[in-house]
């Protein structure tokens, strides 16, 4: 029995080691989007070889071994039926699907991209219960009766009640009387982050657009889930206005109208103020965009919020430009122009899904 576990441990080890070596491959695709589960991934894994019975010639008769020749047509129900397709010659490919914890999946993604642990600079407290029985309680199951607390009550209950008789010393418990452990609740401090997604859903960002902004979404939240104990994730659209939608809307609904990135930026900061407060909460506001603005009074306006209300409260702020055939690109050299300098700012241009892992290190390399 212990050779069998030992021997499907390093199994498994040999399955994960060929996912980390193909981790730079699923950074670019997003076959593990669809198969995500609450603390697991699916991981299809290709070109490993299971073990397989082979069969050979048994001369000496046994199952199936009854008269006939071979090759002769059988007879019954289902014989000589034609079957659907025709046969080929080529070996199919197998792939096995292996979870993986999001964790785990997460610690490849830091070894691949060689990403530093995080800091969180906001965190509250928490009542969390501890770790040893250090309280009493009058309520419990009968495995955590203390029965010294337990006697000690009936006694001083029987002495009150004038029921004592030192000649005769008598103590019968009641149900009111019994005392148990319990585990003693403590404020315990606990880090906590919000991800704010924002993205241009105007009609210049495309299908290919959104599945690059899905990919690289999927992989920041998984590195930032395994930072901090509490993440929130809070996603928003805009054209030429901005609103909060759910997941799949966000990277699903397209609109026609015109583009107003100011808009993103002041509904973010109404969250943070209204919700997210930065002396409890770490916040990575994220924008996506191909680079066009309303005007170039709309883009001095998105540079001000930044500068003065957004950067002082939030850990660091993204901007990925994904080129698209109709944005001009304009957006991203805005920025860096008027914020370049200041290290809270990140912006990253994706021309194609090669490009993603290079955003993803840039976004998450600093360790903010």
């Amino acid at each position: 029995m212990f050779r069998i576990e030992a021997d499907r441990a390093r199994f498994r080890e040999i399955v994960r080691g060929k996912i980390r070596s193909d981790l730079a491959k699923y950074l670019s695709t997003s076959e593990l989007i669809a198969r995500q589960g609450a603390h697991a991934v699916s991981v299809p894994v290709p070109q490993i070889e299971l073990p397989q019975f082979c069969f050979g010639e048994n001369e000496r008769g046994g199952v199936g071994q009854g008269p006939g020749e071979r090759g002769e047509e059988l007879e019954g129900e289902g014989a000589g039926q034609e079957g659907a397709g025709a046969a080929g010659d080529g070996l199919g490919q197998h792939l096995l699907e292996v979870e993986v914890e999001l964790d785990e999946l997460a610690e490849m993604l830091g070894r691949e991209l060689e990403l530093p642990r995080i800091e969180p600079k906001g965190k509250r407290m928490l009542l969390s219960d501890g770790g040893r029985y250090s309280d009493v309680s009058n309520s419990g199951p009968d495995s955590l009766r203390h029965f010294r607390r337990s006697y000690r009550q009936a006694l001083k209950r029987t002495i009150a009640a004038g029921l004592w008789d030192p000649a005769a010393p008598r103590v019968e418990p009641v149900r009111e009387d019994f005392r148990y452990r319990a585990r003693r609740v403590t404020p315990t401090p606990e880090s906590s982050a919000v991800v704010i997604h924002m993205m241009d859903v105007s009609g210049s960002m495309g299908r290919e657009q959104k599945e690059i902004v899905r990919i690289e979404a999927f992989w920041i939240d998984t590195w930032l889930r395994s930072q901090y104990h509490n993440l929130e994730v809070v996603y928003i659209v805009h054209d030429a206005a901005a609103k909060v939608v759910d997941h799949d809307s966000f990277f699903h609904l397209r609109e026609s109208g015109g583009t107003k990135i100011s808009s993103a930026y002041e509904l973010c900061l109404q969250l943070i103020r209204e919700k997210h407060r930065p002396e409890d909460w770490n916040i990575y506001p994220f924008h996506y965009s191909d680079g066009d603005n309303w005007s170039a009074r709309d883009t001095e306006k998105c540079i001000a919020l930044l500068r003065d209300e957004l950067l002082p409260r939030v850990n660091q702020f993204c901007y990925g430009q994904v080129k698209s055939a109709y944005g001009s690109g304009q957006f991203k050299k805005d920025l860096d122009d008027a914020l370049g300098a200041d290290g809270r700012v990140v912006t990253v241009s994706v021309s194609e899904r090669s490009d993603i892992q290079r955003a993803i290190r840039a976004f998450l390399g600093k360790g903010r």
